[in-house]
């Protein structure tokens, strides 16, 4: 490790001067993306300052999306943020292009009555059947989220016979059932993740999440789906592109207005 002691006669506070040191490490490649960091006792002895300064400087840098700190583990070098510009695609295709291979864990496939929240979300009857699939999502076996998706029964009988540990339920509501996504609406929310997903996640609880909410439609405007996702946010960023409602007049000076 090639960090030594910080300077004490600059100006600058010690954990910026210990957070700056361990940034530049990792952008560095001295340390590698899931690669585990020295200890607090370690990296304090290396700076010559106290374990305070140095859990401070690991915080923001777990902020900043540098680190992740595991409750009893220790801080690993987070892998880079997926930057990810919205498109109507499958968690298995969007994997694909980041040259990641997708996998699922099943956690519950159930046929179950769909509660007022659902039934609002896909315009059916309350109490009405619709297959709740719940999976761990992950990428070259990391987790990456949990996802519940709710399929109305009436459009796609038989759906809870599938083994989607392996397959893409899109796939399949396509090839089987002809049921294809026109568009999409999705909700984000940033939430601290409780202790059962956090466990699931590989995240210390009380770590913030991607919360997302998307209702899936068809061409004629019929939603079909509506997922429910807790996303990693320290692999995930969103970035949405924003166009003007109009374009602005020359004045007669010239100018804009």
């Amino acid at each position: 490790m090639s960090i030594g002691p910080l300077n004490k006669d600059l100006p600058i506070p010690l954990y910026h001067q210990a957070k700056v040191a361990l940034r530049d490490a990792i952008e560095s490649g001295e340390w590698q993306s899931g690669e585990q960091l020295p200890n607090e006792d370690k990296l304090a002895e290396s700076f010559g300052v106290s374990k305070v300064t140095v859990r401070q400087a690991l915080q923001e840098l777990a902020s900043l999306g540098y680190v992740r700190r595991e409750q009893g583990r220790g801080t690993f070098v987070s892998r880079p943020k997926f930057d990810q510009g919205r498109e109507l695609t499958s968690f298995s295709e969007e994997m694909r292009r980041h040259s990641l291979t997708a996998s699922s864990r099943v956690i519950e496939g159930v046929l179950t009555g769909a509660d007022d929240r659902v039934a609002e979300a896909l315009q059916i009857l309350p109490g009405e059947q619709v297959f709740a699939l719940k999976r761990l999502r992950l990428a070259d076996g990391e987790p990456m989220g949990i996802q519940t998706a709710y399929i109305p029964v009436a459009l796609a009988p038989g759906l809870a016979g599938h083994d989607f540990g392996h397959a893409s339920l899109y796939d399949v509501l396509q090839a089987r059932y002809g049921l294809v996504p026109a568009k999409a609406r999705e909700t984000y929310s940033a939430v601290p993740v409780e202790a059962a997903p956090a466990e699931l996640l590989n995240v210390a609880p009380g770590s913030p999440v991607l919360a997302v909410e998307r209702i899936t439609f068809l061409p004629g405007g019929k939603p079909f789906e509506f997922v429910e996702s807790i996303m990693r946010s320290d692999r995930y960023t969103i970035t949405l592109e924003l166009v003007a409602n109009r374009v602005p007049q020359a004045t007669r000076n010239g100018g804009l207005q």
